[in-house]
Parts: structure tokens; C-alpha cells; sequence
């Protein structure tokens, strides 16, 4: 029998995943509609790197926003922690990749999507996140 708490996961983790990867797989179209409107926000609020920011805003793409709270960010979620003094969290940028790639292998028990693992963002994307992320 499963417990409460175990279900809880387990039923959070099935719908972030329904959620993150059903996403990516709708039509192109759609996907260059979000990342446009996600390079728009990131233009005023990270104008630094606006590729990086786009990815990680975007619903169509990173999607950290569902579960992150990051600077200039509309709708954020409040399941994970806020994406906030990540250099100092993350002083090695390789770490903070190896978590965006695949955060079960570190915690096993983690609800955070491999993005790597599974292919919802590319090598070059995951690079570009990482990139972003660290700056915060």
C-alpha cells in the first residue's frame, strides 16, 4: 500500500511530467509562438542573455517557471526552490548542469524533469539554461 506522502510524489511527478512533456511535442508553430513570447519578457527583464531566459521562461521549452520562481517571471510555481543566488549555490557551472540534465542522479526521489535524460531540450539548449541560471 502506498502511504500519503509516497502518493503525494508520485502523483505530482506523473502530472509535472504529463505536463513538461507533452509540451515540447505539439507543433512547432505553436513552440516559436512561446519562445517568441518568452524572448519578449526576457528582453526588458534579462536583457543579458535573452536566448538563455527565453529557453528557461518559455512553456514550450524549459518550462522552469511551472515550478521556480525567477526574477521577472509571470505565473511562477512555488514547488521547487527559487532560482536565486545560484552561483553562490553553484559555484561549479558543471554541477548546476549535471541537475538541469538528469536531478535523479543526485536525488533520486527528485520530481524535476531529466531534461537531458529524457531529450526535452537539446545539448545546446541545457547549455544555454545552465548558462542563464547561473547568472541569477
Amino acid at each position: 500500500m502506498i502511504k500519503n506522502k509516497h502518493f503525494s510524489t508520485l502523483a505530482l511527478s506523473a502530472v509535472m511530467s504529463i505536463a513538461i512533456f507533452a509540451t515540447p511535442a505539439m507543433a512547432d508553430k505553436k513552440s516559436n509562438k512561446s519562445l517568441k513570447k518568452a524572448a519578449k519578457t526576457c528582453k526588458s527583464v534579462h536583457p543579458k542573455d535573452v536566448s538563455g531566459c527565453a529557453l528557461t521562461f518559455s512553456r514550450s521549452h524549459g518550462n522552469c517557471l511551472a515550478c521556480h520562481q525567477i526574477k521577472g517571471g509571470a505565473l511562477s510555481g512555488n514547488i521547487a526552490p527559487p532560482l536565486i543566488a545560484m552561483k553562490a549555490r553553484f559555484p561549479n557551472k558543471a554541477v548546476l548542469r549535471a541537475q538541469i540534465w538528469d536531478a535523479t542522479v543526485k536525488k533520486p526521489g527528485s520530481v524535476m524533469v531529466p531534461f537531458g535524460r529524457h531529450k526535452v531540450l537539446t545539448e545546446k539548449q541545457i547549455d544555454k539554461v545552465t548558462s542563464f541560471i547561473h547568472s541569477l
